[in-house]
């Protein structure tokens, strides 16, 4: 298993919303709303990197009011 964290920023007013819908999306553990220089935090997983990449373009990212996403592969050194 791989896990990521997916920094997210969103449309002003848009970051409640944006957590709820990616909440659902299969392979997310965790959806928040954070202040600072993001605005949602999302813990997900998937069984390769290929697989997380796929879910952050394919279904992540497609998620109305993003503007823009950074994903941190957990490494385990």
């Amino acid at each position: 298993m791989v896990q990521a964290y997916i920094l997210i920023q969103t449309e002003v007013g848009k970051a409640t919303a944006v957590a709820e819908l990616i909440s659902e999306i299969p392979g997310v553990l965790t959806a928040e709303d954070v202040t600072g220089p993001y605005d949602v935090i999302v813990k997900a997983e998937a069984e390769t990197v290929d697989d997380l990449g796929r879910m952050v373009v394919a279904q992540v990212q497609k998620v109305e009011g993003i503007t823009r996403t950074l994903t941190c592969p957990v490494v385990h050194l």
